[in-house]
């Protein structure tokens, strides 16, 4: 269990009640009664970590009327909290721990920096840097002030990042010194802030490391205020400005603290690359949630076989990656010992409590590798940009290969027709908002502040499924990717999860190729682990590896040999690049 608060708190009046700053210089961290109600539906969650059952039973969504997570339940937990926040990883095997109370001070020296440049609640701030302290830093003061938090991967293009600006209705930028560039500096366009190298035009971010004011927020923050967007991957559409408030990303995140199943003071490491709504998941919310530290890999692609010297030689207890790194590491679980690429000597295997892997299920057979080589069983887990945690294999519950998981803690899901919206045992994916749980999203957000909020009693996520007659569900594949063959529908995801059983097969991706008589039948585009092996031999091998896997009205028709697959900047196959 959580440890108790240290320093400086002071108890306020009911969550309704007027309010106004103090005149103090410096508010201070207060236990308000939000954070009061946010502790106590933690800690059911912690008590039970490993009985999804009474887990489900006894927990209920904190609904507070106002609520800002950075000052009401961050600067509470890091008063006088020496303990590291952040641990920022080096491309030398090195490593700098930042503490909850110094990430707390320096957010809040930027926070009133940021004001005094007229940052204002409401503000969107596109945010575009990588994996370094002053992320961390910037997110928790925009967040302190109320300013709606934009995250942008460093990768962008000049298009992407215009298109960002304009659709996002960003007013202010903070970015590395070098992706300058792509944000021209416009009079009367707000703040222009580089981080890094002096740019002419730009604000150094160093003076805001410095101001020596404090943060003193003028009211409350109302909890259903937008705090939080993301663009979608925009795997099948252009991508959309998803809208999370002060509430549904900060307090929403309790799901996916149940799913990991961390606990105060674990080392949690994610591969997510900042810019994508994973990143804030698991490198932002869901550690600090629990009270944890998070470990960030160094700036730039790390090379899968050195994964795991990093995990064991950083004391890493909780890992979470998505199955194309799962696989891409299989070969340094393996025989880690001639390319784990650290300093050193190979340390002992990694001691991991807790192995994640988030999206589609994980191959069974890399599974297997990694509970045979690190002792630990890898758990999936699902859920989208527009929502929280919604469905996984939470601790304790044991694994099912091809099968995600459970419904998570204070969600409700039903499966319905696409067509219909009639529930069963298979088809959409679909989130119960009767009551709605704290971790939907507010809608989709417009440059001018409109929300297209979801509707209807269900928030449809565009997936299709089955559930099992004891609740477990697994995914198919999107409703966009889901074909049928001769009257049957077919699931890309089970047969790419064949497809990479065959040892010839890096990655695969399936998608349906027009048949005169059946419509269409599934078509196998593959990665392969030696690219110069592929030619008809191989083709046909792997056509009798999958016949030998499937029943025969699912069996694959044809294969075509890739370099590589069309993905998007967070690392999703783009079927609709390969259809034929």
């Amino acid at each position: 269990m959580a440890a108790p608060v240290s320093g400086p708190v002071w108890e306020t009046g009911p969550d309704t009640a007027p309010w106004t700053a103090p005149d103090d210089a410096y508010w201070g961290p207060r236990r308000t009664p939000a954070h009061a109600a946010f502790r106590a539906a933690r800690d059911v969650l912690l008590e039970h970590r490993d009985d999804i059952d009474a887990a489900r039973a006894r927990f209920d969504w904190p609904r507070p009327a106002h609520f800002n997570w950075a000052l009401e339940w961050f600067d509470v937990i890091a008063a006088g909290n020496d303990a590291p926040a952040l641990i920022l990883l080096d491309g030398a095997g090195g490593a700098t721990e930042v503490s909850y109370a110094e990430l707390s001070r320096g957010s809040d020296a930027v926070a009133a920096w940021l004001c005094a440049l007229g940052v204002r609640r409401r503000d969107r701030v596109l945010i575009a840097l990588d994996q370094r302290r002053e992320l961390w830093e910037v997110i928790l003061a925009c967040l302190k002030i109320g300013a709606v938090v934009i995250p942008t991967y460093t990768s962008l293009t000049p298009p992407e990042a215009a298109d960002r600006v304009e659709r996002g209705g960003v007013r202010h930028v903070v970015c590395a010194s070098w992706l300058t560039h792509l944000f021209p500096v416009r009079a009367g366009g707000g703040a222009r802030i580089a981080v890094g190298e002096p740019v002419d035009g730009w604000l150094r971010y160093d003076e805001g490391a410095a101001h020596p004011g404090r943060f003193v927020p003028a009211e409350p923050t109302p909890a259903d205020d937008v705090a939080f967007c993301y663009f979608t991957s925009g795997t099948t559409s252009a991508p959309k400005l998803v809208a999370h408030t002060h509430v549904s990303y900060p307090v929403g995140h309790l799901s996916g603290l149940y799913w990991s199943g961390l606990t105060p003071g674990d080392r949690h490491l994610n591969v997510s690359a900042p810019g994508w709504a994973k990143h804030s998941w698991s490198s932002l919310f869901v550690p600090w949630n629990a009270e944890a530290a998070v470990v960030a890999l160094p700036p730039g692609p790390v090379p899968a076989e050195r994964l795991p010297w990093l995990l064991a030689h950083h004391e890493v207890t909780t890992f979470c990656a998505p199955p194309s790194t799962w696989r891409a590491m299989l070969p340094a679980l393996l025989d880690p010992l001639p390319a784990h690429g650290g300093p050193g000597p190979f340390p002992a295997r990694p001691r991991l409590r807790e192995a994640l892997s988030a999206g589609e299920p994980l191959d069974g057979r890399v599974a297997e590798a990694v509970e045979r080589a690190w002792g630990v069983a890898v758990r999936d887990g699902y859920g989208q940009t527009e929502t929280t945690g919604l469905i996984g294999t939470s601790p304790g519950l044991g694994r099912r290969p091809g099968w995600l998981g459970r419904p998570l803690p204070g969600y409700d899901i039903t499966l319905r027709d696409p067509e219909t919206g009639e529930a069963g045992d298979a088809g959409e994916v679909c989130v119960e908002l009767t009551p709605r749980p704290a971790g939907v999203m507010r809608g989709y957000l417009a440059a001018d502040g409109g929300v297209t909020a979801p509707g209807g009693g269900y928030y449809r996520t565009g997936d299709m499924g089955e559930r099992s007659e004891d609740g477990w569900i697994r995914i198919h594949g999107r409703r966009d990717d889901v074909f049928k063959s001769f009257d049957r529908r077919v699931s890309p995801y089970e047969l790419e999860a064949v497809l990479r059983r065959h040892p010839a097969v890096a990655d695969a991706a399936v998608v349906p190729r027009p048949h005169p008589v059946g419509g269409a039948v599934p078509h196998a585009v593959v990665e392969l682990v030696r690219p110069g092996d592929g030619g008809p031999e191989l083709e046909r091998e792997l056509l009798a590896h999958v016949d030998a896997h499937v029943t025969e009205d699912l069996r694959v028709h044809s294969v075509q040999v890739s370099p590589r697959l069309p993905r998007t900047a967070s690392g999703k196959v783009r079927r609709a690049a390969i259809r034929i």
